[in-house]
């Protein structure tokens, strides 16, 4: 039915309704504070943020084992060269051969003694390097191997006053015109005698390497042969350096015996860290969940 002519027709305002609602729509959301990701009407954008992988260049255990493997080569070459001089110089039980090597090889002398405090200093940070790649495998352990480190570094630092000591009294004409002839190159002896059992001292706290093999095993970043062999190795160190104190005589038996897997181990360390650094585990992939 149509209106009637000239009746007044009221339409809606929907501009308005819609404005209004809008306004109050707005002033609730203001009004309750609410997070926009939380209202009804936000819309959900999704997260995009890459993750941080363990292969990235500042976190990435393979490369932060490379460099304890690049400071482990510095502490190897640095106390082979200080063992080898020590060996060339000092004759056990031969006063007179021993303090004329030192003589005959002072400037070596000395260097072999700088070399060993470097290779100590070194020693150090591996120890710290080390901490920080396998300490989510143990913290405890972890802090025992820098324990272990620093106690050794210690020991063998204040055993070198002892290799100082005997090229002093070698090269220096005070000590024979105070002791003799005879009495320097006793000293001398003396001194390289406490050097080489202060020495097998601090092999007795080289548990370190217990340690990093049972690291290695609990992470499985050292393939199981590894980590046994370091532990091996380690009593192999210890038991070498009692049956020294307990059984003198027995010596040149026990460096025999314990020797070569202690090389064995040492070098098979060096050369994972710098070739394969370490085993990373495989990430597992979740499938989809179904509801």
């Amino acid at each position: 039915m149509s209106p009637r002519r000239g009746a007044r027709v009221e339409l809606p305002d929907t501009a308005a309704t819609t404005t209004a609602e809008g306004t109050s729509a707005l002033d609730r959301a203001a009004s309750t504070n609410e997070p926009a990701d939380r209202r009804p009407d936000a819309v959900a954008v999704p997260d995009h943020q890459p993750h941080v992988l363990l292969d990235t260049p500042t976190a990435s255990p393979v490369r932060l084992a490379k460099v304890a493997g690049l400071l482990y080569l510095v502490i190897a070459v640095f106390g082979a060269f200080a063992q080898f001089v020590r060996v060339k110089v000092y004759v056990p039980g031969n006063a007179a051969t021993t303090s004329t090597n030192i003589v005959a090889n002072a400037p070596l002398v000395r260097t072999s003694f700088v070399a060993d405090l470097v290779q100590a200093l070194v020693w150090l940070v591996l120890a710290v390097v080390l901490h920080r790649l396998f300490a989510h495998a143990g913290r405890s352990i972890a802090r025992a191997l820098v324990v272990f480190v620093s106690v050794s570094v210690a020991i063998a630092s204040l055993n070198m006053l002892n290799q100082l000591g005997a090229l002093l009294v070698a090269t220096n004409d005070s000590y024979v015109t105070a002791f003799g002839v005879n009495g320097s190159h006793a000293l001398v002896l003396l001194f390289m005698d406490l050097q080489h059992y202060g020495y097998l001292i601090a092999q007795l706290s080289w548990l370190w390497l217990f340690a990093l093999g049972l690291l290695g095993y609990r992470s499985g970043m050292f393939p199981n042969w590894l980590s046994f062999l370091l532990m091996f190795a380690t009593v192999c160190y210890v038991i070498d350096a009692l049956t020294r104190f307990l059984a003198p005589s027995f010596a040149d038996t026990s460096a025999a015996v314990f020797l070569l897997p202690e090389i064995i181990g040492e070098v098979a360390l060096l050369g994972y860290l710098l070739i394969r650094g370490v085993r990373q585990p495989q990430p597992t992939v979740s499938g989809p969940t179904t509801i």
